[in-house]
């Protein structure tokens, strides 16, 4: 049975899709590509059938992620489908809250940044849209400390379905 993660953020250009790819990675490096499958939606619809923003193609490609992304917009018909859905800031969880139909569809809800151990400063992923290159630098980094946390929690989920 496949154990399916989906990331959230505002518009699906930026954030979600980054941590798409960053997690997709860990996922097969771990061998676990099979059983775990990793998507991406926004908020927001502003953006659907749009790629990812140019600057987070660019930071991907030049950490050796893929990149290849279509934008779409959350659904909450989707929570049945799904295991974790994981938002990218806390505006991104009460959006997701207000959606989840059910009181065990919104408790699949969870912070990013509450997978990173060394995440002191709050753990929302600051939206780098408005901003400069640094900031997609600074969401990858981010992406990168929750996802090994992230992983580690996923690995113990497929473990305990597959016993």
């Amino acid at each position: 049975m496949t154990y399916r993660v989906c990331f959230v953020c505002t518009g699906n250009i930026c954030r979600s899709p980054m941590a798409e790819h960053v997690f997709r990675a860990r996922v097969a490096e771990a061998g676990l590509a099979g059983l775990v499958e990793v998507d991406s939606a926004g908020t927001g619809g502003w953006h659907e059938g749009d790629g990812a923003d140019p600057r987070t193609v660019a930071v991907l490609d030049e950490h050796g992620y893929g990149s290849a992304h279509t934008a779409r917009q959350f659904r909450a018909s989707w929570f049945p489908a799904l295991d974790l859905v994981i938002a990218l800031d806390e505006g991104h969880v009460q959006e997701l809250r207000r959606l989840a139909p059910t009181s065990e569809d919104a408790a699949k809800i969870r912070l990013l940044r509450s997978y990173d151990p060394g995440a002191v400063a709050g753990l929302d992923v600051p939206d780098p849209y408005y901003g400069g290159r640094d900031g997609f630098e600074e969401c990858l980094e981010m992406v990168e400390a929750a996802s090994e946390g992230l992983l580690a929690a996923v690995r113990d989920r497929v473990k305990e379905r597959t016993a």
